[in-house]
């Protein structure tokens, strides 16, 4: 089922540790008990510290953080599984959405969201098709983040109804940069495996991309994709 929701923007930062502090107060309230585990996955201390700070002081969720993809599959290995994971896009080991299908593997499929600064559509379609539960951008205000992180932890999909309506204007912007390099393989001649070994991609991975880049464009096949592209200029 999808709902939309209109975003808000974030007003005010947080300060730094407030994620631990509110962490420690909400818990003793509550006896040790939270309704959610959440991990939120970033690079940035701020977005994290932010985000984290947002959900724990008013959600009553108990948050992990990870600084870098291999970070947060450590701690769902060791932790075990959380309601819902926070997955930046353009952290440290994620390679594209590869992360993001990593990380809902490790999670056992549970709730495993992408989080971005880039608002780019194509990108939030992109990981949801590929299982993501939904695409949060960093923009989001804290009672719309904390509304967005029960609606996926409950087996939701979220994404702001105002974005997802955006139209595009060009067909570039249909395709996100990981299509886009794939596209310029097919237009190169390259097989599936060679764009592997040039993007240091999984080979399934780029048949995926072929897969959907083709769909996007209307074309039949890799030969009719690289002549569409090579007419809209894409490549």
């Amino acid at each position: 089922m999808w709902c939309y929701h209109s975003a808000e923007s974030v007003n005010s930062a947080l300060p730094t540790g407030a994620v631990k502090h509110f962490t420690r107060r909400r818990q003793q309230s509550l006896g040790g008990m939270c309704d959610l585990r959440v991990l939120i996955a970033d690079d940035h201390d701020l977005v994290r510290e932010t985000i984290g700070a947002f959900l724990v002081a008013e959600g009553d969720c108990e948050v992990a953080t990870a600084g870098t993809l291999a970070e947060a599959l450590n701690l769902v290995k060791d932790q075990g599984v959380f309601d819902l994971v926070l997955l930046d896009y353009d952290m440290p080991g994620m390679n594209g959405l590869d992360g993001l299908q990593k990380l809902i593997g490790e999670n056992q499929s549970n709730p495993v969201a992408v989080i971005s600064g880039t608002t780019n559509k194509a990108l939030a379609e992109e990981a949801i098709s590929l299982g993501a539960a939904g695409f949060v951008p960093k923009t989001l205000g804290a009672k719309s983040m904390i509304s967005a992180a029960r609606f996926m932890a409950a087996g939701e999909i979220y994404a702001p109804f105002n974005f997802m309506q955006k139209k595009s204007e060009k067909s570039g912007d249909l395709l996100t940069d990981r299509e886009l390099e794939v596209l310029h393989g097919i237009c190169r001649g390259q097989s599936n495996k060679e764009i592997a070994r040039d993007y240091n991609l999984h080979e399934a991975t780029v048949k995926l991309h072929a897969k959907t880049l083709s769909r996007k464009l209307g074309a039949k096949n890799r030969t009719h994709a690289a002549m569409i592209a090579r007419d809209r200029n894409l490549v």
